[in-house]
């Protein structure tokens, strides 16, 4: 194998380079016979790069004064000349991304704003068929036993269909559970009793004051003092309701009072749900929640009506009191069905929306059965109830915007 000769220009200040070995020169002249477009190419960027000129059998380096980097044998796949063909370009983020955010974020407030108009038209409803099936039986517990009765055969279905998942309950947590399926039980059974003493608007004016309970319950069982933002609010919410009850034409106490113990018990629910579902691991969630507690009520109430108002709710009994049993049933039955639906909402929404959110949206709620009822029942409504009822529920609604304000914490 023939040998490469190199002349070198010598320079005082150039370091001692070693020519390559044999095996170098080998695998150079292997690769220039065998791959001769790989060897031309490499010949120019190394004539283009450093001056090296390549004769058939021998090499001439000529090595400028100035200070060389290492020898490597082998050129550099791209010539520092090329570089600056190769540009850097940021890689356009397509607008289909931004698009597909607006379309998601578009249908989440269309769905939002679609349950927010279902818990309306459900309470609507509800109040309506059940004021209609209570002026014409006055059994509040019966009725009452009835809606949870409904309320739990949707709720076994829901379960049997797996349409919700099938909750795992322990022992402890069905005794943490039992004392806020009492209150529910209560609160709807006071609801009742009011919504067959007195009128709809009348019931739902007494029933704004849940905020006056929440704040005194707060206080006393959990230790959260109101700050002075919500004591403010809470003074046209007391007076509105007094002006109203002043003023209202279907006005009786056992009215009144249902509606006020009606408040008490729910708001009473709210505060043991806080108190006694603390332990996060053992907590189910709000659905599932109710759906037990629907279940529990049942049970609860059913004995109860049975001895004290006896079985009422028969086709013998309806038509022995001059009743169109059909029409009886089929204005009970979309009670219940329009009570379980709204609450089934009205947990969906409280799952997607803050707690804030929520009240705001309850407080427009009441304003919409009181409307929609004062409509349907032509109930009259003078100019002072009026007055004294939107005094309440503005009352309301600054409560749940004051209620975001958080008390400054005290410096030392």
């Amino acid at each position: 194998m023939q040998s490469a000769a190199f002349t070198l220009s010598s320079s005082p200040s150039l370091p001692l380079l070693k020519p390559p070995s044999q095996r170098s020169l080998v695998n150079t002249s292997f690769t220039a016979r065998f791959d001769p477009i790989l060897a031309s190419s490499r010949r120019q960027d190394l004539e283009t790069s450093s001056n090296i000129v390549f004769p058939r059998r021998s090499w001439s380096l000529a090595l400028s004064p100035s200070q060389l980097r290492p020898w490597n044998p082998l050129p550099p796949l791209v010539s520092e000349t090329k570089t600056d063909l190769f540009q850097v370009k940021a890689t356009a983020v397509p607008e289909s991304a931004g698009d597909g955010e607006k379309s998601s974020s578009l249908v989440k407030t269309l769905e939002l704003g679609l349950l927010f108009g279902l818990w309306y038209l459900f309470n609507i409803y509800f109040n309506i068929y059940n004021k209609q099936v209570l002026k014409v039986f006055p059994y509040p517990v019966t009725v009452t036993v009835v809606q949870f009765a409904v309320g739990t055969v949707l709720v076994i279905l829901m379960w049997a269909f797996n349409l919700y998942k099938r909750p795992k309950i322990s022992g402890a947590q069905l005794a943490a559970i039992v004392p806020l399926a009492v209150v529910h039980t209560l609160g709807n059974l006071f609801t009742n009793m009011s919504l067959g003493k007195v009128a709809v608007s009348f019931t739902h004016t007494i029933k704004a004051m849940e905020p006056f309970f929440s704040v005194i319950l707060s206080a006393m069982f959990l230790g959260e003092l109101p700050t002075i933002w919500v004591v403010g609010s809470l003074l046209p919410i007391v007076g509105g309701v007094a002006l109203a009850s002043a003023t209202e034409a279907s006005f009786n106490w056992a009215g009144f009072w249902s509606a006020m113990a009606s408040n008490l018990t729910n708001q009473s629910r709210n505060v043991l749900s806080k108190k006694v579902m603390v332990n996060k691991e053992e907590s189910v969630d709000n659905i599932t929640l109710f759906s037990i507690i629907t279940v529990m009520s049942f049970i609860l109430l059913a004995p109860v009506s049975l001895f004290i108002e006896g079985v009422k709710f028969t086709p013998a009994y309806l038509q022995s009191a001059g009743l169109n049993v059909k029409q009886v049933y089929i204005r009970s039955l979309l009670a219940a069905l329009s009570f379980h639906a709204y609450q089934q909402v009205s947990y969906m929404i409280l799952q997607r929306v803050s707690p804030v959110t929520h009240s705001v949206g309850n407080c427009v709620k009441r304003v919409v059965v009181i409307v929609s009822s004062v409509i349907v029942f032509q109930t009259p409504v003078s100019p002072i109830n009026s007055l004294g009822t939107g005094i309440a529920l503005a009352g309301v609604f600054l409560y749940s915007r004051v209620k975001r304000i958080k008390p400054k914490p005290k410096t030392a």
